[in-house]
């Protein structure tokens, strides 16, 4: 019982957190969930629930939606996951050095893009390849563990410079491709009527979440969404070496 308490505490912040920024709450989660609740739990209940957040931050700022943004994302990272699924089917890996891989991946561009902040060299842009190469690999990653967030804001950061424009369009791909991986979910047999229980349960304590998330988000400026987000890549980096 006091996992299951501990579990849902763990939801309702990462959740918060999702709200404000668009991004970290499931990698934010992911670890602590896994160790309380079991991987066949926690990455299904966090997925969906990342849907209805989702939902929550566009329901009055779809409009800010970078439509162009928005389909180019979906279609490259579409390729990523298709190929971080087949891996999870068809072969045998070790997901721990995978996470520490991709923490230390994270951690990289969060101390990169904190330098660049730093230096207010805001007019840098990504070349071409190396966006394509972090849009794939965050789909890779997402279709795998659904933590692909750390390496989207690096190149949506970079896209995108409005904070509601980036909210919006992030929250938007993430209910696309987490509802396309819940489909996945349940060809691997993950949701059944013990999911269903836990999910209904969190769902009433997610509302809350949603509201204390848009409250902060209004009162916050560009600069400290920045440092936020970026600080927020840094410790996802960190908590992704805990899974």
């Amino acid at each position: 019982m006091l996992r299951f308490l501990t579990f849902i505490i763990v939801v309702v912040l990462s959740n918060v957190i999702q709200c404000i920024t668009g991004f970290a709450g499931t990698v934010l989660a992911m670890p602590f969930s896994v160790m309380l609740v079991g991987y066949s739990v926690a990455k299904p209940t966090l997925n969906l629930l990342g849907v209805v957040t989702s939902i929550g931050v566009i329901i009055s700022d779809y409009k800010a939606i970078n439509k162009k943004e928005f389909f180019k994302i979906i279609g490259i990272m579409l390729i990523g996951i298709a190929g971080g699924t087949y891996i999870t089917s068809h072969f045998e890996m070790n997901p721990s050095l995978l996470y520490k891989l991709l923490g230390s991946v994270v951690i990289f561009f969060a101390l990169f893009d904190t330098y660049l902040f730093v230096k207010k060299k805001t007019d840098k842009r990504l070349s071409t390849p190396l966006a394509l190469l972090l849009l794939i690999s965050a789909g890779l990653v997402h279709g795998m563990f659904v933590c692909g967030g750390p390496l989207l804001v690096t190149y949506a950061s970079d896209r995108m410079k409005d904070t509601k424009e980036f909210r919006a369009t992030l929250s938007s791909v993430w209910i696309v491709l987490n509802t396309i991986i819940f489909f996945t979910d349940i060809k691997s047999g993950y949701i059944n009527g013990s999911f269903f229980l836990v999910f209904t349960v969190l769902f009433l304590f997610l509302v809350l979440s949603i509201i204390i998330g848009r409250l902060v988000s209004k009162k916050m400026n560009q600069k400290a969404f920045l440092i936020m987000s970026y600080a927020l890549m840094f410790i996802s980096g960190i908590s992704l070496f805990l899974k």
